[in-house]
């Protein structure tokens, strides 16, 4: 059983402590008035913000995130979704610190191809680099390769956050014994980023051990948005306590009744 206490269960991320695990984007949504609706639903602190494809004051002239989701009411995570290599990913997060005041909790990712959205490794890792020299605290979408998220540990990022399967696919945790040799091997945290479909996935996520669960298509592309939102917060809390309860080991044809064996009642005497 895992020794945590619940009532102390915080998120730590970048020496900062949050109660919610689950982290939301801000894309996909119909307007902005919808997404406010479902980041509130889902009690996520930290909300993910695609900083080419969203206007938080770079255009003066258009609606800007900031209105509807202020900096004082959540913690941002800039990330550089649409990248393809190293150099445009540390331009584009460069310019999320500008506009965002000096802000340093960033989120790294950098794509292979515009059809699957995986992960470039090679790419990701000399961005890292260069990130975690200039002061940024990255948490890195990752592919789900041990090897690969330790080495991103080592170079000093926050968090590695690997894919259960591809973005925006919905088909849930594919490889779960890649994430369980992640976890067991870390020593900060891990967060599944990416094909998340259902609450479902979210709580074998957490039931896996995973620190928390970035999501974004699974809630915006939902037919009811604000209500998969707070589903969402729902299985993410209960996949944790489920994990910090320690589960009951699986046996095959062990047959252990509910009720006690001895001393029944059996009509003798």
């Amino acid at each position: 059983m895992n020794e945590k206490n619940e009532m102390n269960d915080a998120l730590v991320i970048a020496g900062k402590s949050y109660h919610s695990r689950l982290l939301v984007g801000t894309g996909k949504y119909k307007d902005f008035t919808e997404t406010r609706a479902a980041i509130d639903a889902s009690g996520a602190q930290i909300v993910t913000v695609a900083i080419r494809r969203t206007n938080i004051g770079q255009n003066e002239n258009e609606p800007s995130l900031l209105d509807y989701l202020p900096p004082d009411e959540f913690t941002y995570l800039p990330n550089t979704a649409g990248c393809y290599s190293a150099d445009d990913a540390v331009r584009t997060l460069r310019l999320a610190r500008e506009l965002l005041d000096g802000h340093k909790l960033v989120k790294l990712e950098v794509l292979g191809d515009p059809k699957t959205l995986y992960p470039n490794v090679i790419e990701t890792l000399a961005a890292a680099k260069t990130l975690v020299s200039e002061g940024f605290d990255v948490m890195v979408y990752t592919s789900d390769d041990p090897i690969i998220a330790k080495q991103l540990e080592d170079i000093g990022c926050c968090a590695v956050m690997p894919l259960a399967s591809l973005i925006g696919s919905g088909m849930g945790i594919l490889n779960p014994w890649n994430l369980q040799i992640i976890i067991e091997n870390a020593k900060i945290p891990v967060l599944v980023d990416a094909g998340v479909g259902c609450t479902a996935d979210a709580a074998i996520a957490m039931e896996l051990g995973c620190e928390g669960v970035l999501m974004n298509t699974a809630i915006a592309a939902a037919q009811n948005p604000v209500l998969m939102a707070s589903a969402m917060k729902k299985a993410i809390e209960a996949g944790r306590e489920s994990y910090l309860a320690g589960r009951m080991p699986k046996k095959l044809y062990s047959a252990s009744p509910s009720s006690p064996t001895t001393g029944l009642i059996t009509g003798n005497g």
